[in-house]
């Protein structure tokens, strides 16, 4: 075993042999236990050898670092600090191994934050939630949840890792949204809180943000129906607006069907020879398929959004979005349509009342285009339809078509939900085209 104060010129002296040698530093200056190992390959390093606890401790060695990448300085300065560990009772080897442990720990640490930066910022991962998860429910459902994120949470969230978002964050996408939007508040509250819980099961989240918050008040339940006068006056706006808005309001006061499913509907869904609108599980709110018997009230709107291309035939087109401004996706802009359709309505109101000698209306009662559901709804039950029909033609899964009943009575209630949309068209063409009245009553002018 060789010694000798290490330097340069001793280091580079080294030669290798058949077995690794050392090289202790030895003489003034030195210090204790520092050395050089050359292996069989000519491989130089710098060690230092010790011991913890004095000479009944067990000698062990570590390796400071290859020859090249440390000076002999560099190398005799770091024995020099493993020394005065070792003089404090620190192991030297297990001080390196945990810092190895500790690297190892920070990399991985580094490498999760890349992955919550580059997988887990909130907008990406709301889109992948939506295809990989909403839209193997219902078209619907995946339109409805997109358009909730993109309005409501991805302007407030953008990036965020989702580990890093708080309650707080959550109170403030809520709170960004209108007091005036009960229904939206809460909605998107649900959609959040599904992304968050669908987050835990795939283990990219340890626990949701939303857990134990309390969802905002719900939606107190709407009770308004058209009355007679006003679905005939919705009747002539909708037939003086064009395409697509037109065809498409007086197909939803016909059917009664939902308006995200009636702007959805592709002419591939409709029969005309068996006078059927067959809609697809993929695109139902609730994920049921329904079919829609059509009247001919119906047929006739849809003749309407057909007549820009209907052939001498008379056939509808095989396929294609049926109300569409682009060719490529569902009619939107509902919220300014329906501006256009409560105008064209209080006119109308005005010249008949006019003409009748009435005072004339200054404005409408508020009214949603989800209340002519329900207008047709009332309106089955007054012409004797019964309720278990009523809900078949509305698609609804509630009510007489829910729980056990639900799984025994699977009648689809074909003929009747027939019977029951002819006579609501011939409700409203009655309420279009008035019989005359042949008796000798005279309708007097109200005093001036």
């Amino acid at each position: 075993m060789a010694a000798g104060y290490i330097t340069k010129r001793a280091v580079d002296a080294l030669a290798p042999s058949s077995g690794i040698i050392f090289l202790w530093d030895a003489g003034d200056g030195s210090t204790k236990g520092f050395g050089v190992r050359v292996t069989p390959a000519g491989i130089k390093s710098f060690v230092y050898q010790f011991r913890v606890g004095g000479r009944a401790g067990e000698s062990r060695r570590c390796t400071i670092g290859r020859y090249g990448e440390w000076t002999v300085d560099k190398a005799r300065k770091r024995a020099n600090e493993l020394a005065e560990q070792v003089r404090r009772g620190i192991d030297p080897v297990d001080a390196q191994q945990d810092d190895v442990k500790a690297r190892a720990v920070r990399k991985a640490a580094s490498r999760d934050q890349e992955r919550a930066a580059r997988e887990l910022a909130f907008s990406a991962y709301a889109d992948r939630f939506l295809e990989l998860h909403t839209k193997r429910a219902t078209r619907n459902s995946y339109t409805f949840a997109e358009g909730l994120l993109r309005n409501h949470a991805k302007p407030v969230l953008a990036d965020k890792p989702l580990p890093a978002i708080t309650k707080r964050d959550i109170i403030r996408v809520i709170d960004s949204i209108p007091h005036e939007r009960p229904a939206v508040r809460r909605n998107c509250f649900a959609v959040l809180r599904k992304l968050f819980n669908w987050a835990v099961s795939r283990d990219d989240l340890a626990t949701s943000p939303m857990d134990k918050m309390t969802p905002p008040p719900s939606v107190q339940s709407r009770d308004r129906v058209l009355g007679d006068g006003e679905l005939a006056l919705a009747m002539k706006a909708a037939a003086s607006l064009s395409y697509p808005f037109g065809p498409l309001y007086e197909l939803l006061f016909i059917t009664g069907q939902r308006r995200e499913e009636a702007a959805g509907l592709d002419w591939s869904e409709l029969d005309r020879t068996a006078a059927l609108w067959m809609l697809p599980r993929a695109r139902s709110k609730n994920g049921e398929g329904h079919d829609v018997p059509l009247s001919a009230a119906a047929i006739a709107a849809l003749d309407r959004a057909a007549g820009r291309g209907l052939d001498p035939a008379n056939q509808w087109p095989r396929k294609g979005l049926v109300f569409s401004t682009t060719g490529t996706s569902p009619v939107s802009g509902f919220s300014r349509a329906k501006v256009t359709l409560d105008t064209a309505m209080l006119a109308i109101a005005r010249q008949e009342t006019l003409e009748a000698g009435e005072e004339q209306p200054d404005a409408l009662t508020p009214w949603r285009l989800h209340d002519a559901r329900r207008t047709l709804a009332t309106g089955l039950q007054r012409l004797g339809v019964r309720f278990e029909v009523t809900e078949a033609v509305l698609n609804h899964v509630s009510g007489s078509r829910s729980g056990v009943a639900g799984v025994y009575q699977r009648h689809g209630w074909g003929p009747e939900k027939r019977a029951a949309l002819d006579a609501w068209a011939a409700h409203v063409d009655a309420l279009l085209s008035p019989a005359p009245d042949t008796g000798n009553v005279v309708r007097l002018r109200s005093p001036q």
